[in-house]
């Protein structure tokens, strides 16, 4: 399922600054496919002068960007892993297919799986055809 790109040059730095992404960030990207904005990805590099890491890294990250789509697995267990290596105060953005696009996952499903993995949700945002949300460890002070 090849999405179009709906982020553009003009939305990118949006994009970025709405994420909270500040230059020299460390940021992993799990979940990536061909379906996912790749220009919400080159944004973040730009952002911070380096690639994003992926799931080998073994350093802590400021960020976690997680693209999840509905028939991805288990929400919870993706979660736990996408903690692993985020820094004390650090954000997950969990992506998944804005509602009504295929692959959307319930948000009740957010919810509940996000408390499993102790985590909690601040805020959410729109990016083109992704709904992205910010999860953060219980009892962090980070948005």
């Amino acid at each position: 399922m090849d999405a179009p790109s709906v982020v553009n040059d003009g939305d990118a730095q949006e994009i970025v600054n709405r994420l909270g992404v500040k230059a020299d960030m460390i940021v992993q990207e799990l979940g990536w496919d061909e379906d996912a904005d790749s220009n919400v990805s080159e944004a973040i590099e730009e952002a911070i002068g380096e690639e994003l890491l992926d799931y080998e890294t073994d350093e802590l990250c400021d960020i976690v960007l997680l693209w999840w789509r509905e028939d991805d697995g288990d929400l919870v267990d993706a979660l736990v892993d996408a903690t692993r290596n985020l820094a004390d105060n650090g954000t997950i953005w969990l992506l998944t297919p804005a509602p009504g696009k295929p692959g959307a996952v319930e948000p009740g499903e957010i919810n509940e799986s996000s408390q499993l993995a102790g985590l909690v949700s601040t805020t959410s945002e729109r990016i083109g055809q992704w709904q992205a949300g910010a999860l953060v460890a219980r009892g962090s002070s980070k948005k």
